[in-house]
């Protein structure tokens, strides 16, 4: 691929397995519409040893001393990333889902998209008071999605440790709304 993507987390794995991976990554030129680049990561999720190199990426980001209770992923990708990493790690993993998906009583945080408006929802009583969250999400973009999880966690009693994405799209100032806390990529795309 020959964008100006930096290799974050995926350092570890060496440039040319982190390139393998950056490169099932497909760009789709404006979806849902102009000017928006979709990344999609289904051919990643297809390849059962680049999505294993992914979630131990990802793992690889926890304090090894149990950082995290539990990892909550945004709908619906982050549930193809975050549920295996809950499995890595050993913990319990938490979907936070699209408005209505869920059986009352449920928590709802709502927010702007770049192309839009959207609402998450948590069921009431998932998360134990105090539980240590990592969410985990594909793409960190404008920061929108991000930042209503986050929210929706902590009034839900989590306490977010961190945000981890697959991709960041740098350009688009997701990492700056998020300012204070801790966010982790695997993966980079500068402008």
């Amino acid at each position: 691929m020959t964008d100006d993507i930096s290799v974050v987390a995926l350092a570890g794995l060496g440039p040319a397995r982190a390139a393998e991976i950056r490169s099932l990554i497909r760009d789709v030129p404006d979806y849902p519409h102009p000017p928006v680049v979709f990344r999609d990561i289904t051919p990643l999720l297809a390849d059962g040893p680049a999505l294993t190199d992914v979630v131990d990426a990802f793992a690889g980001l926890v304090d090894a001393d149990g950082g995290v209770d539990v990892v909550a992923g945004m709908e619906a990708r982050g549930f193809l990333l975050g549920a295996p990493l809950a499995t890595r790690l050993g913990v319990g993993f938490v979907p936070l889902r699209k408005a209505g998906k869920l059986p009352p009583p449920v928590v709802r945080e709502d927010y702007a998209l770049e192309y839009g408006t959207a609402s998450i929802e948590l069921r009431h009583g998932t998360l134990a008071p105090g539980s240590r969250v990592l969410l985990v999400d594909d793409v960190l973009a404008t920061g929108g999605t991000a930042q209503a999880a986050a929210s929706l966690v902590e009034r839900c009693g989590g306490h977010v440790v961190a945000l981890a994405f697959l991709l960041e799209l740098a350009g688009l100032g997701g990492r700056d709304r998020l300012a204070g806390r801790t966010v982790e990529t695997l993966l980079r795309v500068e402008s």
